[in-house]
């Protein structure tokens, strides 16, 4: 049988005026007008969600840089393929980005960007004919600064770093790795054998891959142990680099070293599980505050660059008034 409507003749309210709400007009947006700053559009986001925490991280970072904490990026070689690269050696050279953390893919794209200025093949194009992977020059010139980074006892980012600078390529303007390398910035390479195309060239050494990547693993760690007070960025890295950071944490921590009012953000253009748990929430459960921004890297890095400069030059104008 069908039941009978439900009579809400005797349902209790209350006063809208009497409620607690989550969304006032104080916190919505103001109304853009042409020629805005950056910093004043930051001001004309609605106080809710990310239009909230964009502006916070970007005042973090901003205060981090002003107390000479350490600013360190891990990022993933998406970030590299965008086009990314200019703005993110702008702020090394500005002193804001203090290291810089990559997965085994970053090395291949900046260095084949230094090389001939481009990168990223068609793999559609090519794998039936197993010849994805297979350009001669990348190999032989990553593996072959691999070995000689494990013949030198160096981290695999500084040994890549230096090959660039020696070989005197074209683009070694736009390559992190040669651009870090003659600031002086780490640049440390976190390698999972067997997932970049270097490893089934002819010229791959194992042991120097292992030597190389672990070495730098060890200078990632000695990164972080300085990391109280500073900021740890994850760009477009899904599983590697966060896990890595959270290993690194873990070690400064079980030796000693005080590492628990941090800030961390994520930056990617889709949620995943390990970066908001190993980078975003695990890290800042006993101090700091952690941010997760979901947004394409060629629009997000930009805008937080630019945001970060705006918020630098307006305190040094301040101070200077």
């Amino acid at each position: 049988m069908i039941p009978e409507p439900l009579d809400f003749k005797g349902l209790h309210t209350y006063s809208v005026h009497d409620r607690h709400s989550k969304v006032t007009v104080e916190d919505f947006a103001r109304p853009l007008h042409a020629g805005m700053s950056v910093r004043q559009l930051l001001q004309s986001l609605p106080g809710q969600l990310a239009g909230r925490d964009f502006p916070e991280l970007v005042q973090r970072i901003a205060e981090a840089h002003r107390n000479g904490k350490p600013v360190i990026v891990g990022m993933g070689a998406h970030v590299i393929k965008v086009g990314l690269n200019p703005v993110l050696i702008d702020l090394m050279r500005r002193g804001i980005i203090t290291a810089i953390g990559l997965n085994g893919a970053g090395i291949i794209h900046d260095a084949e960007i230094a090389m001939v200025g481009r990168t990223s093949e068609e793999v559609a194009d090519v794998l039936g004919a197993g010849a994805f992977g297979a350009a001669r020059e990348t190999g032989e010139v990553l593996n072959g600064a691999i070995c000689r980074g494990a013949e030198k006892n160096i981290g695999l980012g500084e040994a890549v770093g230096e090959v660039l600078l020696e070989q005197e390529f074209p683009y070694n303007e736009q390559s992190i790795l040669a651009q870090a390398r003659k600031m002086d910035i780490p640049v440390t390479v976190h390698v999972a054998v067997g997932t970049d195309i270097i490893h089934i060239h002819p010229g791959a050494d194992g042991s120097a891959i292992g030597q190389t990547s672990h070495h730098d693993f060890r200078i990632f760690c000695s990164l972080v142990a300085d990391l109280e007070g500073g900021v740890y960025l994850n760009i477009g890295s899904a599983v590697l680099l966060p896990e890595v950071f959270l290993k690194a944490l873990t070690v400064v921590r079980n030796l000693g070293h005080q590492v628990r009012n941090l800030t961390t953000a994520n930056f990617d253009f889709i949620r995943h599980y390990r970066p908001a748990t190993n980078v975003v929430h695990r890290p800042t459960l006993e101090g700091g505050r952690g941010f997760n921004f979901t947004g394409h890297h060629e629009l997000m890095i930009p805008l937080l660059g630019a945001a970060l400069l705006d918020a630098l030059a307006d305190e040094t104008a301040g101070a200077e008034r």
